[in-house]
Parts: C-alpha cells; sequence; structure tokens
C-alpha cells in the first residue's frame, strides 16, 4: 500500500524515475524516504492524510465532500468542494460554487478570489481572471502568488502587453520565484524578444548549482523546464 501510494504520487507529480526505481526495489526505506522528501516537505504535515486519501480515491472524495455539502450548505463545504473539483479539473463545477461563496461577509474572500482566478484562468475566461485579481490586487499575500502570474498572463491575453510586463517584473527576482521568471521568459518569447528570453532561461538555469537541496527540489521543474527550452534554442 506504501509503495502503491507513492508510485502513484511520482507519476501523477511527473517526479524523476529514478523514485520508481528506489521504491519498488527498497520498499518500506525508499518509500519513507519520498515521503518525507516529496510530500511532507510541501504540504502541511496535517493534510498529509486527506492528501493520500485523494491520491488513491479522488472521486471517492468528491463524492464524500458532495453529500457533506447537501447535508449542510455552509462556505466551508462548498469551498473544499469546489477546491477539490479544481484539482479534478472540473472547472465550471469549481467556478460556480466558488462564486456563489462570494456572498455575505466573504464577498471579498481572497482564498476563494485566488481560486476563482486559478479556475478562470484554466477555462480561458482572461477578462474574468483580470477583474477578480484587481479586487485583491492590493492585498499583501498576492504580489508573490501563483494568481498573481495568471493576472499578468491574463493581462498579455487581453491586450495589455505593457501592464503584463510590469507585472511580470514585480514577480521577478534571482534565486527566487522560478515560476514566474520562467513565465516571463515565454511571454519574451511571444513578443519576439529571443535574446532577452534565452538570458533569463540561462540565469535560471546557471542558480541552480547555488540552490540548497530543498529549494532545487522545490523548484526543480522550472529549472528543468528552462533547460529544455535552452537546449531547444540551441
Amino acid at each position: 500500500m506504501l509503495q502503491a501510494i507513492c508510485v502513484i504520487h511520482c507519476i501523477r507529480r511527473n517526479n524523476q524515475n529514478k523514485w520508481i526505481w528506489i521504491i519498488v526495489f527498497l520498499p518500506f526505506v525508499g518509500s519513507l524516504a519520498y515521503i518525507f522528501t516529496e510530500i511532507i516537505s510541501t504540504r502541511d504535515i496535517q493534510t498529509v492524510g486527506a492528501g493520500v486519501s485523494h491520491i488513491l480515491n479522488p472521486k471517492g472524495t468528491i463524492r464524500r465532500l458532495e453529500q457533506e455539502l447537501q447535508f449542510a450548505d455552509t462556505f466551508q463545504n462548498r469551498l473544499a468542494l469546489a477546491d477539490a473539483y479544481l484539482a479534478m479539473g472540473e472547472v465550471q463545477k469549481a467556478v460556480t460554487l466558488y462564486e456563489k461563496s462570494l456572498t455575505g461577509n466573504f464577498v471579498d474572500n481572497e482564498h476563494v478570489l485566488k481560486q476563482l482566478i486559478l479556475a478562470y484562468y484554466d477555462a480561458h475566461q482572461f477578462e474574468k481572471v483580470v477583474n477578480a485579481a484587481e479586487k485583491i490586487y492590493t492585498r499583501p499575500q498576492f504580489v508573490r502568488s501563483r494568481a498573481h502570474i495568471y493576472y499578468a498572463i491574463a493581462l498579455e491575453k487581453t491586450g495589455n502587453v505593457q501592464k503584463a510586463e510590469e507585472e511580470f517584473l514585480k514577480l521577478g527576482g534571482r534565486f527566487s520565484q522560478y515560476k514566474a521568471r520562467y513565465q516571463y521568459a515565454k511571454f519574451l518569447q511571444r513578443q519576439q524578444r529571443f535574446h532577452e528570453s534565452v538570458s533569463l532561461l540561462s540565469e535560471i538555469k546557471k542558480e541552480e548549482s547555488h540552490l540548497g537541496p530543498i529549494e532545487r527540489r522545490d523548484n526543480k521543474y522550472w529549472i528543468q523546464l528552462s533547460a529544455q527550452e535552452l537546449r531547444q534554442k540551441s
């Protein structure tokens, strides 16, 4: 069971194949190493049990949350089900619940608006991404969030290229924000500014050797994508 949990998580997260071999040939030790390296280190320990259940039976989790919402139509139950829908790719169902939750004391709820931004982005509703983002733009947590990245991309998609670049520049910073910087490099490519894009991707790749083990692990996906882009350009 422990092996199954780790292998499924590894495949779904597109983690390196070496982990699968370690888990298979060192069942107990390898599985524990994977859990403490790739699962517990990236999420709250108190939510690991729920996360494992969702990995093994996501549809079962959805059914349970739907039943809980039917029993008690509360803000927390709507939010939990909407988050699960979004994680499963059922974007429109998630949007409906998020929008329904923006009432009363929760009309400007930051978490709901951030999640709506992600859902609108997945649905390619870029005007709605911009509108939702502007409601929480001044909140302290927004500036370094994934929602801010999607706001910058949505600005570009809706024709406000100059403003989009301003937002990308606010997200940057050496030895940090690798997803945002990778997306900025892709933005530069779309603007035909290939030299600047390559320069930024090279900077990201060079920083890898200066990162600590935790930072390297947490950002490896975007660093690897940067490296792939550079190989394609060479």
